[in-house]
């Protein structure tokens, strides 16, 4: 995900987007702990998308 994807975006589809992604990071890690997640790079992509996600919410309440 870029960051242009999220720009045009409004900020009720950016929440959205935000809450389905920390649940996707919930169950990265609990696969991590429980030794079922194969690819651990999912993890750090994830925190990346969260983190451009929010960028995007700030940008848009200003």
């Amino acid at each position: 995900m870029k960051y242009s994807d999220l720009a045009d975006k409004n900020s009720a589809e950016l929440q959205a987007m935000l809450k389905a992604k920390k649940t996707e990071l919930f169950t990265l890690k609990i696969k991590q702990k429980m030794m079922q997640l194969t690819n651990t790079n999912e993890i750090s992509v994830t925190k990346k998308d969260i983190a451009r996600i929010n960028t995007a919410l700030t940008a848009v309440a200003n």
